[in-house]
């Protein structure tokens, strides 16, 4: 089913749009959540709780991206399990190793003007990751926005694992280079 066919049927307030995003999107959530909390049932649950959260967020949001919005719903709950989670035991996973690669290029907003910079971040490494090859940016892409592991990076674009993390290594040196280029670190 066309993505604008499962939002009306959101906005009409059906429990098919749920059957229906689960059957194109539940793969993709629970990828994303997996990649996050390497733990099946939470992947589960998370997904669970992406649907919840589409149902409550459409309406009065009206995606133009289903795929994008279900994404970044998976992502943010999955990141505020993992928080709970790291909180009682410090966790492990990927998430503390792509965060730790990209910790010295990017900072968490705490003030306001933090915040503002944080949005310029943002711009900036829009306009950085529209400057990369294809494949640079679906690597970068992989690794930290869906956090897979490298190992799964290296295999799905079939290199080495040598190749993988040095490719992403100067991917990273590229960002820095743009972010100082454009002030912002």
């Amino acid at each position: 089913m066309e993505d604008d066919r499962i939002v009306e049927l959101y906005w009409s307030r059906s429990e098919n749009a749920i059957a229906e995003t689960s059957k194109k999107y539940g793969k993709y959530c629970y990828t994303i959540a997996y990649n996050i909390l390497a733990n099946a049932e939470d992947a589960d649950e998370i997904v669970n709780d992406t649907y919840l959260g589409a149902w409550n967020s459409i309406p009065p949001h009206r995606p133009s991206v289903l795929s994008t919005f279900l994404g970044k719903i998976t992502r943010r709950v999955s990141f505020d399990k993992w928080k709970m989670k790291k909180a009682e035991k410090r966790g492990k996973g990927e998430i503390p190793l792509a965060l730790d690669e990209l910790s010295e290029i990017i900072i968490s907003p705490d003030t306001p003007e933090e915040i503002i910079v944080v949005q310029e971040l943002t711009k900036a490494i829009n306009r950085f990751l529209s400057s990369l090859s294809e494949l640079e940016r679906n690597m970068f892409v992989c690794r930290y926005w869906f956090l897979a592991p490298i190992t799964e990076i290296s295999t799905k674009f079939g290199f080495s694992l040598s190749k993988t993390k040095s490719m992403l290594f100067r991917t990273r040196q590229k960002l820095k280079a743009h972010l100082e280029k454009e002030g912002l670190i």
